[in-house]
């Protein structure tokens, strides 16, 4: 399910269950599928940003070149 869809799409609909929930207005057993659902996405959610934090480079010039570097925090 979360392996096909893209990031953007991801936090969309964690978005809308986490809009879902806050209305309050669905009954406990729906507020609780939805609940599930959300932490699903969180951790999808989650596990991509840590992924793509991991990719990101930083450009540095040393010596008159430019390499790459890991981010570091």
């Amino acid at each position: 399910m979360a392996k096909e869809m893209k990031f953007e799409e991801m936090m969309k609909k964690l978005e809308d269950v986490v809009g879902d929930l806050e209305s309050g207005e669905m009954p406990l057993e729906e507020s609780l599928k939805k609940y599930e659902e959300g932490v699903k996405l969180l951790q999808f959610c989650r596990k991509r940003l840590d992924e793509t934090k991991r990719k990101v480079e930083l450009l540095v010039k040393k010596g008159g070149k430019l390499t790459t570097e890991e981010f570091k925090e």
